[in-house]
């Protein structure tokens, strides 16, 4: 079938759909649309026998909806309508929830239903459960749709009983009051409104918006106190314990240039009191106490896991550099295979975009963040004395694809979507691609990937030889899943030997640091270049402003347009 889609921004569900569908044989263009009528425009153009919106803002117009089979994807059940739907539902706890794919209609969110899935709500941030939970049940939805227009199937109405509408979830909603609120009410708060809009809060003398919440139970103070730093992050006292705050975003007034989501020290940098810098924990918090750290260490007898959750997907400077150190450290035990990875949602999304724009220099922080990628990339490649597995447990790209590739093996999870390019920021590229990425597909599907710049599903990973294993699970097994069958590849034979062999090819072949040398050539000249594309893409993405014509086949899809829900 020809399907067009129509979203408001290439974001994670609407490449899920994409690549589902395309796998399934499907032609399937692909319009950003910011009003209808770039909607009638696209339809016009691509005159598709089905149109599917997985992630729309604007309205339909009504012509399009009553001359062509328009399905909208909700994110809701059956009968819930409003535009904050999965926003009311982590402020509420509620622990179930569902996707319905509805027929577009003169109401908003209130067709006739063609398809709906539910889905098993965990403890974590809207935009985690977005690209997961939520991700995997739309895609079901989305293909049962699909099927049962080709059938002829009659969609069913929505029953009046069952309908509830509620508006936009406000900031003034979103408010938390640090004298009362307890830690699980600040939690559901801040997951709520993560990773947008955040939620806006006073603090040591300015407003910001507040993004990521995690919880502390070791740490008591005053309601509101801050207590501690870690990693880039700060530690706020509730009244009956506390919660880590990873990011936050300065509130710019009307007319200024939106300011960037940034590590909160780096964003409250000048106005900080002296707090204690906490190191991480020794190992990872049970049930007993929580706590937070973006990396961390354990080990299952003969397998280490070292496993890492940066905001956004998007690794800072520091964040390589910290991340560099742990694998290092890790890399002097006793282990025989090495995870990298593991942890359920992002992997990797390359160099922070955020921090580099937000820069006093952004070209030589540009510089430093490449550099740094590439440290951390080249101590994963000349890994020779045991097996290093990468774990990509949800969506990679650009240069976060190509750490994954240093290893050994690459695991990704069923629901994985990778974007192999640098297309989308006007680079180069680096971190070895140019060795790995032909290495593993060969040369011309290499820069096929890299010039086409499209999204690649689990599945077409697998099939063209960019991942090794697909583990089918949910966002929630794929951790125990990854360490069982890391367990197993090292309790195996063959480990042994193949780790000698691994030793001996290394010291055969040929060095691989004129691929670095001669990448990094190329992005030099781009950073060092005022009037390059990238700065103006950066720009735009990072402060949510326009860039230009919006792209009608998914190419052009960045190095970090998957940073947000």
């Amino acid at each position: 079938m020809r399907i067009l889609l129509i979203a408001s921004s290439f974001n994670s569900l609407t490449q899920r759909v994409l690549v589902e569908l395309r796998d399934r044989g499907h032609t399937v263009p692909v319009q950003v649309t910011p009003d209808g009528a770039a909607i009638r425009d696209a339809v016009s153009r691509h005159a598709p026998e089905l149109i599917v919106a997985p992630m729309l803002k604007a309205v339909v117009p009504e012509d399009v909806w009553t001359a062509h089979r328009c399905l909208i994807v909700h994110p809701g059940p059956v009968g819930d309508r409003g535009p904050s739907s999965l926003d009311w539902a982590i402020r509420d706890g509620v622990t179930e929830w569902g996707v319905t794919v509805l027929q577009a209609d003169e109401e908003m969110d209130a067709g006739d239903v063609w398809a709906t899935a539910a889905f098993r709500v965990p403890e974590v941030g809207k935009s985690d459960l977005y690209r997961n939970e939520l991700s995997d049940a739309a895609v079901s939805a989305v293909l049962l749709a699909v099927e049962r227009v080709a059938a002829g199937y009659t969609p069913r109405p929505q029953a009046g009983g069952r309908i509830r509408a509620r508006p936009a979830l406000r900031q003034e909603q979103r408010r938390i009051s640090w004298e009362e609120d307890g830690t699980e009410t600040v939690l559901r708060t801040l997951r709520a409104a993560d990773s947008q809009p955040g939620v806006r809060d006073e603090l040591l003398g300015a407003e910001w918006f507040l993004h990521g919440g995690h919880a502390e139970d070791g740490l008591r103070g005053r309601p509101g106190e801050l207590l501690a730093t870690r990693a880039g992050a700060v530690c706020r006292a509730t009244v009956d314990g506390a919660v880590w705050i990873p990011e936050i975003r300065a509130r710019t007034g009307a007319g200024r240039p939106r300011a960037c989501k940034l590590p909160a020290t780096l964003a409250l940098a000048g106005r900080l009191p002296d707090l204690p810098e906490l190191p991480p924990p020794t190992r990872p918090s049970g049930r007993g106490r929580r706590t937070w750290s973006d990396i961390q260490y354990r080990e299952q007898g003969p397998v280490g896991v070292l496993s890492f959750a940066f905001p956004g997907g998007a690794m800072s400077t520091d964040h390589c550099r910290r991340l560099l150190h742990a694998y290092r450290a890790a890399c002097t035990r006793p282990t025989s295979v090495l995870v990298l990875g593991g942890r359920r949602d992002f992997f990797s999304n390359g160099i922070h975009l955020n921090v580099i724009e937000a820069a006093a220099d952004p070209a030589a922080e540009s510089w430093a963040n490449i550099n740094a990628m590439n440290d951390l990339v080249e101590a994963v490649l000349t890994t020779t004395d045991r097996v290093v597995v990468s774990a990509v447990g949800g969506n990679a790209a650009a240069g976060g694809v190509m750490l994954a590739l240093a290893a050994d093996e690459v695991w990704c999870r069923s629901g994985s979507v990778l974007n192999p390019h640098y297309r989308g920021m006007g680079l180069y590229g680096s971190e070895y691609w140019t060795y790995t990425l032909p290495r593993k597909v060969g040369t011309a599907m290499a820069a096929r990937l890299i010039e086409e710049g499209r999204p690649v599903s689990a599945a077409a990973s697998l099939g063209m030889g960019l991942v090794d294993r697909v583990v089918d699970c949910g966002p929630g097994e794929y951790t125990a899943e990854v360490t069982r069958l890391a367990a197993r590849l090292a309790s195996g034979p063959g480990v042994q030997s193949r780790i000698a062999a691994k030793k001996a090819e290394h010291e055969r072949r040929e060095p691989v640091t004129a691929h670095r040398e001669q990448e990094l050539s190329h992005m030099r000249r781009i950073f060092d270049d005022p009037a390059a594309p990238y700065h103006a893409l950066r720009r735009a993405f990072t402060r949510k402003e326009a860039a230009g014509a919006p792209s009608t086949d998914a190419r052009g899809a960045g190095a970090a347009v998957t940073a947000e829900c």
